[in-house]
């Protein structure tokens, strides 16, 4: 991926990128698959998202569980997808248990892509209770 040569880094980042989106979603959208095999937008989700990772995310292992009571005082959604194997469940779980009076709406019928229907609804249903609440 950072290879001066396009010739060794974008096959590369088309990989990345073609997984990535294959895990996002709970079925294969033809339509995220064919934007993330745009050579531009492949080599930005790849490099970014390697970039993050060789850096361990800029954040020490444990740290937001670990520091969640700061969030205690505000309002908080937390929305899930149940097949999301991106983000696993458990992830979700253990943010709920630790922040109990945040919402927590897991979509049956989804994976981790805010373009799967049920997690945008859910997304837009979160925010505009939060939006009501904080009027």
């Amino acid at each position: 991926l950072t290879d001066p040569d396009p010739a060794l880094h974008i096959p590369a980042a088309h990989a990345w990128s073609r997984y990535e989106s294959s895990c996002s979603t709970l079925l294969p959208d033809p339509e995220l698959i064919a934007h993330f095999d745009e050579d531009a937008v492949a080599l930005a989700i790849a490099r970014i998202e390697a970039h993050y990772f060789m850096h361990e995310l800029f954040l020490p292992d444990g740290v937001l569980l670990a520091n969640v009571a700061r969030l205690a005082n505000i309002p908080c959604a937390i929305v899930q997808g149940r097949y999301d194997i991106v983000c696993p469940m458990r992830s979700a779980d253990e943010l709920h248990r630790a922040l109990p009076q945040a919402e927590y709406v897991v979509v049956p019928d989804a994976g981790h892509s805010a373009r799967e229907p049920g997690i945008a609804r859910e997304l837009v249903a979160a925010t505009d209770r939060l939006r009501t609440r904080l009027g």
